[in-house]
């Protein structure tokens, strides 16, 4: 899925922790992680996202995905929702 998806999807979630708890309640459908956040932050993230299985897209710089999302801050994660 592209970035045009997850600015287009009413159910989303926006940064870490959001997502991971997202992920804990298996709510995500796909998630999206920004090249170049900080491995310790997203590692857990993805880590989750690849036990479940969740499609997983990667976005070029946390500011296209914190655009994407639809701030005007940069962003590690983000997921769209089920």
């Amino acid at each position: 899925m592209s970035l045009e998806d997850l600015r287009a999807a009413t159910r989303k979630t926006i940064g870490t922790k959001q997502t991971r708890k997202a992920l804990e309640r298996d709510e995500v459908a796909v998630l999206y992680v920004a090249r170049d956040a900080e491995d310790h932050i997203i590692e857990p993230v993805v880590e989750l996202g690849v036990e479940q299985g969740v499609e997983m897209t990667f976005a070029d710089t946390m500011t296209k995905l914190g655009k994407a999302c639809g701030i005007s801050v940069g962003a590690a994660v983000a997921a769209i929702l089920r």
